[in-house]
């Protein structure tokens, strides 16, 4: 066995670039022998450290240099493996092969279904393949914390905890002890074990036969017992060394003690609990189970790259001191509190401060060589941030990655299988045959135009209530409304979509059935497209690893948990942009990649309490209590790490940080390590408000220019000289809107998958009535028929069908039985849903009457449908709501081809509720002119009169089309936003 020797164990201090300090002390070390640094391996927390380091190299070495050998112990939060070094090819007895992430999820996912079932508590195949992610969390702590899991079954807590914990635990040891015979049966172990077995196997030989060249830990992070031994045995060796980041020797007795780990209470027993939220505790872990103490611990010699001096490092240190030492801050001379360099941006909203740091970081590139990076755990913010710099031309990727949920590979299965799971709901369906990778032949663009121009004919036919489901409802309402080059066209689509629907429409089934289907229908829609690129293949890979295991998953799942469960796993699935993408002197990090990066300046955003530091994952499986009794690590660990990760990337030599006062939702409160800088500097704390102020400025127009209230005039020629009498209100009301209709011919859309309206909801009644009318001759039990029909008519709104059927019900007996007693005095229908015109004032003048009735004494009634409220009288005299008049006008001068008499009446019937019933009369006349209403004589003569003023104003004469001339008559606001309404209405 080799001697060993005294460990060797450095630390490189927050205010120092790590990487450049690590390389310059080990070049030091080889004092220029190329061959001495070539035999050299050194020990790095993952890859992007790697490449951080090789970076430095080539910056010190000012020409070629032959490398030192960079292993990287693997990283389970990026999905890296451990470095070949640590498990060579050619290792004559290897441990066994580690099983598939993806296995290992499915496997666990089937066992948490079965246990679940069989304890009677109902789960579907999307909730068991999220709680075994959680699962496979809490196995790998206790796997890497070396806690057997044997252990639970000497916990006896049962009577201290609720029962969902109780429930809880149960599975989990249930699931626990079939784990691993679902492991013996494949032959492989936990890649947690497979790490750990390969790290002691390592530092087993190194003790025997150390490397021939010198070893350096450098930067690693994770206090596992493993990782420990294994960086004790490098610190002893002949030429070993193990060098830390941030590990604060400054930090007073006092305070290093009181983080713990504690002993127990001699007394009592108790456990005095650890600061695990402080950024110095898993260093202080980490020598503990090194067995060494801080004392042994020197500065790494020499220094490299940016400095912001130990002042800076002085002032963090203070900033993050443990809460109970937080008062020595106000004794603290001015340079312990002085954060020279470090400046604040506060902003309103998150996209002002995306703003402020693009400005930042392109500032940053006026100096030559200068370089800049972002650094925030808020990956919407760094996605802002990134499109703000392309403003400049400046690509900056960033390099934690998207969710692969949410590019364009992931959102295309997201939408097919939520379409499908809808049977094709308009929203879904749209949503799905608009995607980009929908029919997008790169070698012939003719193909997507024809297939959107196809989707906008089935976009128009969708407008309104939802049509009857799946792809036969979509097609038969599209013939329906005798749109058949849309349907012509939707057959194309429905011919890819159909074995999917076929699918879907079984039921709860195999996962794997579920996803083949999903797989080959969006091949047919998106051919070898939807799989090139970083993003697809990260989409093929997953999809292929998901339908190759769901064989051994959920035994069976529902269609409508298929889109929950692809958006938990496709969320966990990060892109990456690859090496040397982007710009080379500005980079965004999220916290785990900038670990040991550092750069001229460091912007370090997002500052808000749940965002930096994250709000700790809760662990589902284990109560808090059972977690601390088994050892493993406290929920709030993460916060510790975090908050080390703003002290390094505070160690720049010119900082800023930055934080929203509200995001996307509602206020937000100041990051803990925000307000502590705040208070710990006081004045020091420096804000930056030129960035501020000129994020702000960069999009400002410095003034408005208010639009004129709009009043076109268009030539005699243009006006239109035929109107309907309910066109009349508009056009005397809000002129510009009856232009927009009439003149522009702008007609406004309804919403896709709407409620149901109050036009269309009148639309249904007058169908079910003008049916009645014409081919039941007013029976009254065919007119209850008739409405029934109508709502069991798979094409009706559920909506309506619920909510609107009694109302209707009561409102059609109502109707029957009105007119079967206007029947028996006398009163007759004489015609139902007619139309007709006349020539007035230079001007056709039309209309339809929903029913027109004979009298006793030969005169006509004019009836109108409401199914709201019937207009007022006031508006009548006003001038307005006068269609009744003006239909009975054209009835008097023999517009009409059925009716023509004198009109002596004029009614609403309304289906709304009145005297506690549903179903009521209301005229906007009066043989005597009672309660403020028009004389029934002289209402056409008023109308007439009021329909010529109007005429002889905008259709015939030359009066501008002014926009919402009488408001109080226009509530109308398809045509606000043409108007631009909100940018002259009520400014006088």
């Amino acid at each position: 066995m080799a001697d060993r020797r005294k460990p060797q164990l450095y630390t490189i201090p927050s205010h120092k670039a790590f990487a450049d300090t690590l390389v310059a002390g080990l070049m030091r070390r080889t004092a220029g022998d190329a061959m001495a640094l070539a035999r050299g391996l050194v020990l790095l927390p993952n890859n992007r450290a790697a490449r951080a380091v090789t970076d430095a190299f080539v910056r010190a070495s000012g020409g070629g240099l032959l490398l030192p050998r960079l292993v990287t112990l693997g990283s389970p939060d990026l999905g890296e493996a451990v470095g070949a070094a640590l498990d060579p090819v050619d290792d004559p007895s290897p441990p066994p092969p580690a099983v598939d992430a993806m296995q290992r999820r499915m496997i666990l996912a089937r066992l948490v279904f079965e246990e679940r079932t069989r304890a009677g508590v109902p789960i579907d195949a999307a909730e068991a393949v999220r709680l075994a992610g959680e699962l496979c969390h809490t196995l790998d702590q206790l796997l890497v914390e070396e806690v057997a899991p044997e252990r639970l079954r000497d916990i006896d807590l049962a009577p201290e905890l609720t029962e969902h914990w109780q429930r809880a635990l149960s599975t989990f040891t249930i699931v626990l002890e079939r784990w691993p015979e679902e492991l013996a049966r494949l032959g492989r172990i936990d890649a947690a074990t497979r790490r750990r077995m390969l790290l002691d196997r390592k530092e087993r030989r190194w003790r025997v036969t150390p490397p021939a060249g010198f070893v350096c830990a450098a930067g690693i992070t994770d206090p596992a017992p493993a990782v420990m031994r294994l960086l004790r045995c490098i610190a002893e060796a002949p030429e070993g060394m193990t060098v830390f980041a941030g590990l604060d020797l400054a930090m007073p007795q006092e305070e290093w003690d009181a983080l713990g780990p504690h002993k127990p209470d001699p007394e009592t027993g108790r456990v005095p609990r650890s600061i695990e939220t402080h950024p110095q505790f898993h260093l202080k872990l980490m020598l503990d189970r090194m067995s060494v103490g801080r004392g042994e611990i020197a500065n790494w010699p020499g220094t490299a790259g940016p400095d912001a001096g130990a002042v800076r490092g002085r002032a963090i240190a203070n900033a993050l001191a443990p809460a109970a030492f937080t008062g020595k801050w106000t004794e603290l001379k001015a340079e312990d509190r002085r954060l020279t360099g470090v400046r604040a941006a506060e902003l309103a909203t998150p996209a002002e401060e995306a703003q402020t740091i693009a400005l930042a970081l392109r500032g940053a590139l006026e100096e030559e060589g200068r370089t800049a990076a972002l650094v925030t755990p808020d990956r919407a913010l760094a996605r802002r941030v990134a499109v703000h710099l392309r403003r400049w031309g400046i690509d900056a990727n960033d390099t934690a990655g998207r969710p692969l949920s949410i590019l364009p590979p992931g959102t295309l299965l997201l939408a097919l299988a939520e379409a499908a799971a809808q049977r094709f709901a308009p929203m879904a369906l749209l949503a799905l045959l608009k995607h980009p990778l929908v029919r997008n032949d790169p070698n012939d663009r003719a193909v997507r135009g024809a297939w959107l121009d196809g989707t906008r004919g089935v976009d128009r036919g969708l407008r309104g209530p939802r049509p009857a489901a799946g792809l036969d409802g979509i097609t038969g309402h599209l013939l329906a409304d005798k749109r058949d080059r849309a349907a012509a066209w939707f057959g194309e689509a429905v011919a890819l979509l159909k074995p999917i629907e076929l699918v879907f429409n079984q039921g709860a089934q195999s996962l794997g059935g579920l996803l083949a289907v999903l797989r080959e229908t969006a091949q047919a829609l998106c051919g070898d497209d939807l799989w090139s690129g970083p993003a697809g293949r990260a989409a093929a890979e997953f999809l292929d690893a998901l339908e190759r295991e769901a064989v051994v998953g959920p035994p069976r799942a529902a269609p409508d948990g298929l889109v929950p469960l692809l958006r938990g796993l496709l969320d966990e699935v990060a892109v990456r942009p690859g090496s040397g993408v982007g710009h080379p002197r500005i980079a965004i990090y999220g916290l785990l990649e900038a670990r040991l990066q550092t750069a001229d300046l460091m912007v370090l955003g997002g500052l808000n309490e749940g965002v930096w530091p994250g709000r700790p994952a809760p662990d589902p499986w284990l109560a808090p209590r059972i977690r601390a009794t088994l050892g493993l690590p406290g929920l709030e660990r993460a916060v510790g790490v975090a908050a080390h990760e703003f002290g390094q990337a505070l160690g720049a030599p010119q900082a800023l940080v930055t934080r929203a006062r509200r995001d996307a939702s509602s206020p937000a409160l100041a990051s803990r390590l925000w307000l502590r800088l705040q208070a710990m500097a006081g004045d020091r704390f420096v804000r930056a408000r030129d960035l501020e102020g000129w994020a702000l400025a960069l999009d400002d127009p410095k003034a408005h220019e208010p639009a004129d209230r709009p009043a076109p005039l268009p030539a005699a020629a243009l006006r239109p000289k035929a109107i309907s009498v309910t066109e009349i209100d508009r056009l005397k009301a809000d002129p510009y809107a009856f232009y927009a209709r009439r003149v522009l011919k702008l007609m406004p859309l309804d919403p896709v998958d709407a409620d149901p309206s109050a036009a269309w909801r009148g639309t249904a009644v007058h169908d079910i009535l003008e049916q009645w009318w014409k081919l039941d001759a007013c029976a009254a039990d065919a007119l209850m028929n008739r409405a029934n029909a109508m709502l069991e008519d798979e094409r009706t709104h559920p909506m309506m069908r619920a909510l609107w059927r009694p109302r209707l019900v009561e409102a059609i007996d109502w109707i029957a039985r009105t007119v079967a007693t206007q029947d028996g005095e006398g009163r007759k229908v004489a015609s139902a849903e007619g139309q007709g015109f006349i020539e007035v004032a230079g001007v056709k003048l039309s209309g339809r009457y929903d029913r027109v009735d004979r009298l006793p004494d030969g005169g006509l009634a004019i009836v109108d449908y409401k199914t709201g409220k019937p207009p007022s009288s006031a508006a009548v005299r006003a001038g307005y709501s006068l269609q009744l008049g003006l239909l009975g006008a054209i009835a008097e001068r023999g517009g009409f081809a059925d009716v023509v008499g004198r009109a002596g009446g004029f009614e609403y019937w309304s289906l709304g509720k009145k005297r506690d019933q549903f179903g009521y009369i209301e005229s906007p006349v009066d043989a005597e002119g009672k309660r403020d209403k028009i004389v029934t004589d002289q209402f056409v003569g008023i109308a007439m009169e009021q329909f010529k003023n109007a005429a002889a104003a905008w259709l015939t004469g030359d009066a501008p089309f002014t926009a919402k001339l009488v408001p109080e008559y226009a509530p109308y606001a398809e045509y606000d936003q043409l108007m631009r309404r909100d940018e002259w209405y009520g400014r006088d």
